[in-house]
């Protein structure tokens, strides 16, 4: 199966020179979600905007749908590739079909109005995050986890082939983030290509058949695919062999242990007290 999104050997420097990521090489193919592991400030949010063309890498290449990110137009990314930051700061007050039929935006004209068939369209993606019945309220006005459904919901109207997913499930509730991981599996299973981060390791065993692992230098040092330096990738690889007791532990810095409940993974702090 051709891969819809690559990595290969893509590095970033922030501003100031230090490197934040380097030697990041993955693949992912339609119908599969890739979960990006790693403690906070460690890169996570920064190799998405990388993949969405958002940020321009130092090294290295990603390839989208068989073509070089950096030679397609916004448009054609847009056509191609969805994306849901972690948090949103409305400035207009915008209602929420209207922002939702915003994501119909890489497939209209220049200064076109969405017709009927976009309507349709982000209609169908407001029922998918069962957040219809918001469609007339002001963007604003939402709670941080209504607007994060109402995102995904635009991504969605966008009708990409592959979607990133930044911390999907941080300003949702419990049952909504259940919504949510579900969804992303349902995603999967229509052939889409989904890469999502999270802090919780427990979410790449319920819908990602592959994972990356981004860790500080200490926790890279004599682990495979690491070489020391800040942000570097520890592993990627899939999920049930490669998020074990030891390298979880080492990538956060604390004890972390694995048990299987009713055939399912799952992960947890070893206490001391």
């Amino acid at each position: 199966m051709d891969a819809m999104l690559e990595a290969a050997g893509a590095a970033y420097r922030l501003p100031g020179g230090r490197t934040l990521f380097s030697g990041l090489s993955f693949t992912l193919a339609p119908g599969e979600v890739l979960c990006v592991l790693g403690p906070n400030g460690i890169g996570k949010s920064t190799l998405l905007r990388c993949l969405a063309g958002q940020e321009r890498l130092a090294g290295g290449e990603i390839r989208l749908d068989g073509h070089a990110l950096a030679v397609l137009s916004r448009r054609a990314i847009g056509q191609r590739l969805g994306v849901v930051p972690q948090s949103d700061a409305p400035v207009f007050a915008f209602t929420v079909r209207e922002v939702v039929e915003m994501g119909r935006a890489p497939h209209l004209g220049w200064l076109a109005a969405p017709g009927p068939a976009d309507r349709a369209v982000a209609q169908a993606a407001l029922e998918k995050l069962g957040v219809a019945g918001l469609a007339g309220r002001l963007y604003p006005e939402l709670s941080g986890g209504e607007r994060q459904l109402v995102l995904i919901a635009r991504a969605l109207a966008q009708q990409p082939r592959a979607l990133l997913l930044d911390e999907p499930t941080s300003h949702l509730d419990f049952a909504n983030a259940m919504r949510v991981l579900e969804l992303v599996r349902g995603l999967a299973r229509e052939g889409l290509a989904v890469v999502m981060t999270s802090h919780n390791p427990e979410h790449a065993f319920l819908v990602a058949g592959q994972s990356l692992v981004m860790a500080p230098p200490a926790a890279t040092d004599g682990m495979e695919g690491g070489d020391g330096e800040a942000g570097q990738v520890a592993a990627w690889g899939p999920t049930a062999t490669l998020l074990t007791e030891a390298r979880l532990s080492a990538v956060y810095g604390r004890p972390v242990r694995l048990a299987e409940v009713a055939g399912r993974r799952l992960c947890y702090a070893d206490w001391t007290g």
